[in-house]
């Protein structure tokens, strides 16, 4: 190593220079990664390749300007200069650098950093009289030639460059180093790519306007002006001093999502500020463009309070544009317009522009007055329409592509950005569902070759078999345990199984037994890191996009029947009676699962004991043996589950008692026929099995909790529930009093308590809309490490439990899959020392990650089914079937919110249209018409008085109405309903999605649970008051208890349905 010194010339802060000289270290041993020198490459770190023509260095301003072509997925085999590097940390801005190290850091695009300001063959002083961006220059052109030498010539190095000085300066200096500028290296080598010409030519035009802007503001320095369309931002220095005192406050900027031209919040990050107490629940409002101040829904932003006199009130009206979402019609739905604290925006502390998917509208390319310039229409009605340049605006009318804003100027109405790439014509399944995946940021890129190579493979002529030495390392549970699956009809991803049997001293064994994930994907393989950037899989309404390759997800791993599998397994000893946990193992193991069933099998053999040829053909795994036989196997079969199902009760009881929550979310799925026809939207029915099967799985993510967090309490992976705030739950107090009902939400016990009770025995739907509410006020679950949070915030507020994590899903979940290898090393001493689990540091930063990604496949998921709906109801030949039965549940100045059970819909019922008409019956009654009259909102309902009636409409009232679906060229899908009638109508139970099966297994729950509590009074009881309790609790003989009684009338079918 060698020590020399560094010469640095600074502003000082009266604009002077400095001369700074810092130590600087040359080292002899610094090295390129590249497969030509093999040895110079190491496990899972990036390295060029061997196989390609030539190798690319950008220099700074190319790396700056022209970064995304390079991400570009076919381009690879890139080296940046540590010069670079520092250049766009320092000049480009926390979002560029963010990208650029996510780039190098991604093994599949084969590129690498090179120190070459601390190589000694290459490092080059700066000169006396040498500006920066010629030092930088010369530096990374240096380098180039070193790199070129370093390989003993065999790979062309291309630098790229847009500076013509330095192509004239150095194009032909060295044979096998090449000087290009960015067209003419697209030109020369890409010749054939029209999408990285096309977005070259969109960044240029891009790049062109924003030398021009600049052009203009230093002439407004000189004297002329063009006009400031918004004021200008606060210097950092000034908004950091003003938020630490509190005259400023700092929050992410949340834009209305119908009114977004209007309405828009600013919620603060933390309750640091002085002026927390007069914030709103909404946050502050930021009322018109003007005060936005060119900030967009998303960024970081610095606020200032207005004076009061100038607050605003937040709307209440249903917009005329659109079908209203929940974003918005979940607020205020029993109130009016209130006054709420707000503010203008007088800074922006981190930009968070991400790709946006826009159109453009016909009418955009006809009335632009730059010619190549157009207003493009975000997809996202948060986002403001976005001015590009681009010579192919003919060609995406009716299109859906991807832009990038790139700036706003203080004298633009508009951002200017840039075109990146189509997506393919609007309405289309395939373009649509590209969308929902580039609005939520996600990446559905096929697994590449490398991931592939380092898998097994398992093809019926290399079939992959278990290694002696691996299962010899495992506890064998093929021949001791009956196993079993319950998924949905068409899982192939099986990431769980079940067992129960009886011990020799009687108590009851239950096992989890999750499949081994952890032992094909090793950590910092490929494989890995890229489960790792995916972090979930993504269920869309007709398709799925798996975080592991299928070899994986729907082979080695998923726990199919009748297979030999690896598995992760969790084995409780449980009391016969109290199924009090007596003692608990941990460990891998091998398995071979009996039977694969789905949910409604398994509900059918809990509650039928008789063997039918229909029960047969739900379990696969009984067809082709003997009658006899199959009776054996099923009896085994029903004593299990249902021994499961009384255990889960068990479970779920002590966790009701603890206050845990039971929260409402209907589901609806997408029922597709041949050739992607849609044929029905059809509610999830609830089963019993559905929480037999999820209180296991949450008992078994409790327990790997409690282990994991005890091994390593500062560095586990958990998942907490933190408390909602409480004025989160306003709309559901003021709904549940319109029917009288007192919901108390101080503790998560008194929440559900209140909830229980708020039951009208005519209409299920009130309590299940109560639920719903419930549910939209409660805070989202993260995951976190243990070592960032206190220990009393572990707590899960809706399980009710006190540690919870994540273990049962790793083939569809990456948390699973670093819990796995946590547990791993908690149980056994050898994975430890080999493989030790990531920092408190590490972790925390991909629990942030994970809680990104989870999130965003939830909204992926929830915008693919509402696409399918909108498909069905425009789809719709009969015109019946658009007509429902519906649940009033928000009300508004102008119009109801109706939800829709039958197909789990929320939309907008306008009761004045445009012109201030008001609906009002027809004169047979039967239909309605607009005419003269007033629309008051009074307490917990909207009045109507027309010249021929007066309506009152209340919240939960029936309504019947038309559903239509309401399609854009620029937006969203979104629904409407039209009033058929001005009538309320009586709750149809039909319309209802209530399960007659938990309601009879409530009763049956509850007297079993009776049962349970002699049992144990009796088990701890002594052989003295054995006599006693007998007189007090005894019922006989087993065989004529109540309970038997009632599993004898449930048998003959004479219970109610």
């Amino acid at each position: 190593m060698i020590k020399t010194e560094k010469v640095l010339r600074l502003k000082s802060r009266t604009a002077g220079v400095v001369r700074v000289v810092r130590e600087h270290y040359l080292r002899d041993d610094i090295v390129c990664r590249s497969h030509l020198i093999p040895e110079t490459c190491k496990e899972n770190e990036p390295c060029l390749s061997a196989s390609v023509t030539h190798y690319v260095v950008p220099d700074c301003q190319a790396t700056r300007d022209y970064l995304e072509i390079f991400e570009i997925p076919e381009f690879s085999n890139l080296i940046f200069m540590q010069t670079v590097v520092n250049h766009v940390r320092h000049h480009a801005g926390r979002n560029c650098f963010s990208r650029l190290r996510q780039y190098v850091n991604d093994i599949r695009r084969q590129s690498v950093v090179f120190s070459n300001e601390h190589c000694k063959h290459c490092y080059q002083p700066r000169k006396e009289d040498e500006s920066m961006e010629d030092w930088e220059e010369r530096q990374i052109y240096g380098a180039c030639c070193y790199i070129h030498d370093f390989f003993c010539k065999q790979m062309p190095v291309i630098m790229i460059s847009n500076d013509p000085n330095i192509i004239e300066s150095y194009g032909c200096v060295k044979v096998g180093v090449l000087v290009m500028t960015m067209a003419g290296y697209l030109q020369s080598c890409w010749s054939e790519f029209r999408e990285a010409h096309e977005l070259y030519d969109s960044i240029s035009a891009s790049l062109a306007e924003l030398k021009v802007s600049r052009g203009f503001r230093m002439m407004n320095l000189s004297g002329y002006s063009r006009g400031k369309e918004y004021a200008d931002h606060l210097p950092v220095d000034i908004l950091a001093v003003g938020i630490k005192s509190g005259t400023l406050i700092q929050g992410c900027l949340w834009v209305s999502k119908y009114r977004s031209s209007i309405e828009a919040y600013v919620q603060q990050n933390d309750a640091l500020n002085s002026d927390t107490s007069i914030v709103s629940e909404f946050g502050i409002l930021i009322p018109g463009m003007k005060h936005r101040n060119r900030a967009v829904h998303g960024d970081i932003v610095a606020v200032e309070l207005l004076p009061q006199s100038q607050w605003g009130e937040k709307s209440n009206a249903l917009v005329d544009d659109a079908a209203e979402h929940s974003g918005d019609m979940d607020s205020e739905a029993c109130g009016g317009e209130k006054l709420v604290p707000s503010g203008r925006i007088v800074g922006i502390l981190q930009r968070n522009w991400r790709d946006y998917v826009a159109s453009l509208r016909d009418d955009e390319v006809s009335q632009s007055k730059s010619p190549g310039k157009v207003l493009v229409t975000p997809y996202d009605r948060r986002i403001p329409r976005i001015r590009i340049s681009t010579r192919q605006a003919e060609q995406l009318k009716g299109q859906r592509f991807i832009v990038r804003i790139d700036s706003w100027d203080v004298d633009s109405l508009y951002p200017n950005g840039h075109f990146v790439r189509s997506l393919g014509p609007c309405g289309n399944v395939e373009t649509e569902t590209a969308v929902i995946l580039v609005e939520n940021g996600i990446s559905v890129m096929p697994f590449s070759d490398g991931q592939l190579k380092e898998l097994p493979v398992n093809t019926s002529e290399n079939p992959w078999v278990m290694e002696e030495e691996e299962i010899a390392r495992r506890r064998d549970l093929r021949n001791s345990h009956l196993i079993f699956s319950i998924d949905p009809k068409g899982c192939e991803d099986v990431d769980d199984t079940l067992s129960v049997r009886q011990l020799p001293n009687g108590n009851i064994e239950l096992g989890v037994h999750i499949a081994d994930v952890s032992f094909f994907v090793k950590p910092q393989s490929l494989t890995d890191r890229e489960a790792q950037s995916r972090s979930t899989t993504v269920y869309l309404a007709d398709r799925r996009y798996d975080m592991l390759p299928p070899v994986l997800s729907t082979d080695l791993c998923s726990l199919i029947s009748n297979v030999d599998r690896y598995a992760m397994s969790v084995l409780w000893e449980l009391n016969s009676s109290t199924y009090e946990v007596k003692h608990v193992w941990y460990g891998r193991t091998v398995i071979c699962s009996a039977y694969k069933l789905f949910y409604e099998a398994a509900q059918d053999i809990v509650e039928n004991r008789k063997l039918s040829k229909e029960l047969i053909s739900l379990i696969p795994e009984l067809d082709g043996i003997s009658e006899a036989e199959c009776q054996e196997r099923l009896v085994a079969l029903r004593w299990v589950i249902c021994k499961l199902t009384e255990i889960a009760r068990v479970l779920r009881e002590r966790r009701d008692e603890g206050g845990a929550l039971e929260l409402e979310g209907i589901e609806v799925r997408v029922q597709i026929g041949k050739e992607k026809a849609i044929e029905d939207l059809v509610p999830k029915q609830p089963l019993e099995v559905h929480e037999t099967v999820a209180e296991c799985m949450i008992f078994a993510n409790h327990w790997v909790a409690k282990k994991i967090e005890e091994s390593f309490p500062d560095c586990a992976l958990l998942r907490r529930h933190p408390l909602p705030r409480q004025e989160q739950f306003s709309k559901l107090i003021q709904c549940a009093g319109s029917r009288g009902f007192t919901i108390n939400t101080k503790s998560n016990k008194l929440l559900a308590k209140s909830l229980d009770s708020a039951v009208d025995p005519h209409d299920p739907d009130v309590n299940r809309l109560l639920r719903m509410m419930a549910t939209q006020a409660m805070s989202n679950a993260v995951y976190f490490s243990t070592g960032s949070v206190t220990r009393d915030q572990f707590f899960h507020y809706g399980l009710a439990l006190d540690q919870y994590t994540h273990f049962t899903s790793p083939i569809r979940r990456y948390a699973d899959l670093v819990v796995h290898r946590v547990l791993m090393a908690a149980v056994d001493s050898e994975v430890k020392s080999r493989c030790s689990p990531l920092g408190n540091r590490e972790l925390e930063v991909l629990s942030h990650h994970l809680n990104s990604k989870h999130r965003a496949a939830q909204q992926a998921q929830r915008a693919s089914v509402e696409m399918f709906q909108a498909l069905y109801f425009s789809n719709v030949k009969d015109g019946q079937k658009s007509v429902s039965e519906a649940v009033i549940c928000g009300l508004r100045s102008n119009g109801l919110v109706v939800f829709i059970p039958r197909y789990a819909v929320k939309c907008p019922v306008y009761l004045r249209n445009k012109e201030g008409e008001v609906t009002q019956p027809l004169p047979d009654g039967e239909g309605i018409q607009y005419g003269p009259g007033s629309l008051v909102q009074e307490g917990h309902s909207v009045i109507v008085v027309s010249s021929n009636s007066t309506v009152h409409y209340r919240l939960f009232d029936h309504i019947m109405v038309c559903i239509s679906a309401v399609w854009s060229t620029s937006h969203a899908p979104s629904f409407l309903c039209e009033l058929l009638n001005c009538k309320t109508v009586k709750p149809t139970a039909a319309l209802s999605i209530s399960d007659p099966t938990r309601m009879k297994t409530d009763f049956v729950k509850e007297v079993e649970g009776s049962v349970r509590k002699e049992q144990a009074i009796v088990a701890e009881a002594d052989d003295s008051q054995l006599s006693e309790l007998k007189v007090l609790y005894g019922q006989t003989q087993t065989d004529t208890s109540l309970y038997h009684l009632i599993r004898q009338i449930k048998k003959l079918s004479l219970s109610v349905k």
